[in-house]
């Protein structure tokens, strides 16, 4: 499992799988981690979806990198100058358990 991260804490990883299966997934996790969806719209790159949590807003893009492949880049926000790089990688690893590719 490898999850990576830019310094200002976003997870992201890239998952050989097509866009809407991961997107189904990552909907799947944020729901079995009791966030819930404020918005999905459709991005020029694939997805943008929002969630919140008691005190985290969420932000997960999902690009299409083939049509087989997809990246996942997740910010889990704690108030304005805060991120929680734990929750946002709990995010990814809890998608990548539902796709199977753990």
């Amino acid at each position: 499992t490898a999850v990576s991260y830019t310094l200002d804490g976003i997870a992201y990883r890239t998952f050989t799988a097509p866009l809407p299966r991961v997107e189904q997934a990552t909907l799947t996790a944020l729901n079995k981690m009791g966030m819930e969806v404020e918005s999905s719209e459709k991005t020029d790159e694939g997805k943008e979806i929002k969630a919140k949590a008691t005190d985290r807003q969420i932000e997960i893009e999902l690009e299409a990198i083939s049509s087989r492949t997809t990246r996942i880049r997740t910010v889990a926000k704690d108030g304005v100058f805060f991120k929680d790089r734990a929750t946002a990688t709990e995010i990814i690893l809890q998608t990548e358990k539902i796709l199977g590719q753990a």
